[in-house]
């Protein structure tokens, strides 16, 4: 039965919670990956996220790191600030596996120092998919400053990879500390770059 506020939803493409629908913010609190970008990049990584560590910045519904944890990722964390998106995440994550989720709810780049302290303890290193908000929203215009910065300043020992959907035409930078861009994609108006460390090569 469909009513007039229209609910935004998102299936799970593949893995064990396939086919569960998840519920997605208003377009005007976060942005919702499109499908395409998704399924690109799970093709890309779909074996190796087996039994991995998953780390999802600027969550929103959850909906990547959720497909993540259909596939066999054992560990997702999630990181989200605004409230509404926080409560639908929260009621996602209740529809697959909770005691594989951990939510990080503030400031991703203030909360970003616990989630590292939690990898150096379990000392798991991480896939990090990064997805900031487009900096044309208002207060948001250094958001990817901020974001090439954090990036940077991740610590080896604790990345497996570093992914980042981002604003075609936004230029990212090579190199970002130890780590430089080994692909990009475009699908229109949304790129996705992945990165690793120099170290790891």
């Amino acid at each position: 039965m469909k009513n007039n506020s229209k609910k935004l939803t998102k299936k799970i493409i593949a893995g064990k919670y396939k086919g569960k629908t998840l519920q997605l913010p208003s377009k005007t609190t976060t942005r919702s990956s499109k499908a395409i970008v998704l399924e690109s990049f799970f093709n890309t990584l779909q074996f190796d996220i087996i039994d991995a560590t998953f780390i999802e910045l600027f969550s929103g519904s959850g909906s990547i790191g959720l497909e993540a944890l259909s596939r066999g990722a054992k560990q997702i964390y999630f990181m989200e600030q605004d409230c509404d998106a926080l409560k639908v995440l929260k009621q996602n994550i209740a529809l697959t596996e909770p005691a594989a989720c951990e939510v990080f709810s503030g400031n991703s780049f203030e909360n970003i120092t616990q989630v590292l302290a939690r990898l150096k303890k379990t000392k798991e290193k991480a896939y990090f998919y990064i997805d900031p908000p487009f900096s044309i929203r208002e207060g948001m215009e250094d958001i990817y400053d901020k974001t090439m910065a954090l990036i940077a300043s991740l610590p080896v020992e604790s990345v497996r990879m570093i992914i980042v959907e981002y604003m075609t035409g936004l230029e990212i930078p090579q190199k970002l500390g130890t780590y430089r861009i080994k692909k990009s994609k475009k699908f229109g108006n949304t790129s996705l770059s992945y990165l690793v460390s120099e170290e790891m090569e």
